[in-house]
């Protein structure tokens, strides 16, 4: 969400509470079916699968089930209908949000997300309204520094756009286009990432600090409460607590 350590710390919060909640695996099971129906199920010719697929084999995700999510989405597998939708909105204190939901039922899920931003006086806007200031980047994120530089100069030879590190935590930033290439050359070279993904990311950003921090934050946790939201971007930065 926001930039550099705050930014970072936000996305391990918001990987903490997926877990917690016990959503992680359906919200890869739906973007594997999703992937599948979309580009087929091969992962090699199919970048997005293959990101999928990723994400839940480090999640622990076994075989047989990623392998029901695959035949379900190339319909080789009865199974649930999804449909993906973004929304795009702003909270009450300008921060420009966008929404990514997949839904076997488009009505419930919209009521859901428009009832979250009333609810917190932000505003539903139309497709385009909030994405604009946005791009789509690879983030890859190692939490281990011990070999941090090492991971730097091996990213950077591979064409990593930016770099951010603190005492405990290296994120690299690709182009959307070079991302699953310098994935794959990290782990070539066995430095296994915490976490690697695509994400929304917004160069402006709005600080918020106090009580504005206080309850844009309670805004999003109700927002990835949903059970169709698979991802929340926004151009907030503030510092949080953790704990």
């Amino acid at each position: 969400m926001a930039g550099h350590s705050k930014w970072a710390n936000i996305q391990h919060r918001k990987k903490r509470q997926d877990n917690k909640r016990g959503k992680l695996f359906t919200k890869l099971i739906k973007e594997i079916t999703v992937a599948a129906r979309e580009g087929g199920g091969d992962a090699d010719s199919n970048p997005r699968l293959r990101l999928a697929l990723d994400k839940a084999f480090s999640g622990n995700m076994n075989k047989e089930t990623v392998e029901k999510a695959i035949n379900r989405g190339t319909g080789n597998l009865e199974g649930v209908s999804y449909e993906e939708l973004t929304y795009e909105g702003y909270s009450s204190a300008g921060v420009a949000i966008i929404v990514e939901c997949v839904t076997d039922n488009k009505n419930r899920t919209v009521a859901e997300v428009r009832h979250v931003f009333s609810r917190f006086s932000g505003n539903l806007g139309s497709s385009g309204s909030v994405s604009y200031l946005f791009k789509k980047i690879g983030v890859i994120s190692y939490q281990d520094t011990d070999k941090a530089e090492q991971i730097m100069d091996l990213a950077i030879e591979s064409n990593a756009e930016d770099i951010i590190q603190d005492e405990n935590y290296v994120e690299i930033h690709t182009d959307k286009a070079d991302y699953l290439n310098i994935t794959k050359v990290l782990k070539d070279n066995d430095f296994i990432f915490d976490n690697a993904e695509l994400e929304m990311h917004a160069d402006t950003k709005i600080e918020l600090k106090g009580d504005d921090a206080e309850s844009f934050q309670k805004f999003i946790d109700a927002i990835e409460e949903l059970d169709d939201v698979q991802n929340v971007y926004t151009n907030a930065e503030y510092e949080q607590n953790l704990s």
